[in-house]
């Protein structure tokens, strides 16, 4: 009897084992698919939001509009910047749009931007065949591919985004911000950018009277008696002073419609001729010294860590 009871609790052992082996196993079993669940609703969730883009309200014709910002990207650089240009240049162009339009929205989630040199120039698909007529495509597909190489990219420094000024072209060096818009942003420091001498720095002069010189400038006066330009380290008129009266350069700059700070004053046979070297406030990237850097050999990125001081460029 002894011997029986031994028998039965030894079975009874083996089945609890056994029973508790299949459980476990089960068990496992149902943990790893949750896990695999868990795992592929994180992925979809990766997969959403790559998926997500970023739109912003823009100002065109008169009317607001919603539009992707890739979309409106390729409209900006289609606008900016001559689609000739090389194709490092473009992408470096649309970084920089990018990168001003993500600050605007930024600071105001509700901003809609201007399509003039307000905020940055645009132009619709529309537009772009009637400038370019024949060359649509061709133009059209390159500076898409620009936009879509650099899809997302956009500059930070010290992991803010960096409104990125831009502008046509320097007297051969870029002006520091503080100099121009009266706030002082370490990426943006003046920087050489003398191989915008193969385009003759875009050089004009323009002539007024006298009289009509005076009056742009709110001098009620028929006679020039003084004139006196000071300048900043970069060749660029700091103040300009006419009859006693002073004048910040980048005001003179707008009352005038000068191309640039960079000015030579004469006067002659009761005229006053100004002579202007570069074009645009020369705070930022110069998108003629950007092509002439790509046609040398420089990459996109290079370009804007060039331009843009210390900055990142990020996805």
């Amino acid at each position: 009897m002894k011997r029986k009871i031994i028998v039965f609790f030894i079975v009874f052992i083996i089945l609890i084992t056994s029973y508790q082996h299949k459980y476990n196993k089960e068990n496992k079993i149902e943990v790893e698919s949750s896990k695999e669940v868990t795992n592929q609703k994180q992925e979809d969730k990766i997969i959403v939001e790559e998926d997500k883009t970023q739109s912003v309200y823009i100002i065109y014709d008169d009317e607001t509009i919603n539009m992707d910002l890739e979309d409106y990207v390729v409209g900006v650089v289609a606008c900016e910047m001559p689609a000739s240009f090389d194709i490092e240049a473009l992408k470096a162009m649309a970084v920089a749009s990018r990168t001003f339009a993500l600050y605007k929205i930024n600071t105001n989630k509700n901003y809609k931007l201007s399509t003039t040199t307000k905020d940055q120039c645009y132009i619709s698909v529309d537009q772009m065949k009637k400038n370019w007529g024949s060359s649509f495509d061709k133009n059209y597909e390159k500076i898409k591919e620009a936009v879509n190489d650099t899809k997302n990219q956009f500059m930070t420094y010290k992991d803010k985004v960096i409104i990125s000024f831009y502008f046509s072209i320097s007297n051969g060096y870029t002006e520091n911000c503080e100099n121009v818009f009266s706030q002082k942003l370490d990426y943006l420091k003046s920087v050489d950018s003398s191989w915008d001498s193969e385009y003759d720095y875009k050089e004009k002069t323009v002539s007024f009277t006298e009289k009509d010189f005076l009056k742009k400038l709110g001098i009620n006066a028929d006679k020039v008696d003084s004139i006196k330009v000071n300048k900043s380290s970069t060749g660029r008129a700091s103040s300009v002073i006419v009859n006693g009266k002073t004048f910040k350069g980048t005001n003179f700059r707008t009352l005038l419609g000068l191309r640039s700070t960079d000015v030579e004053i004469t006067r002659k046979d009761n005229k006053v001729y100004i002579d202007t070297k570069g074009y645009g406030h020369g705070v930022g990237m110069s998108q003629y010294g950007a092509n002439a850097m790509a046609k040398k050999g420089y990459s996109y990125d290079e370009i804007l860590k060039y331009y843009y001081t210390g900055v990142k460029i990020n996805e």
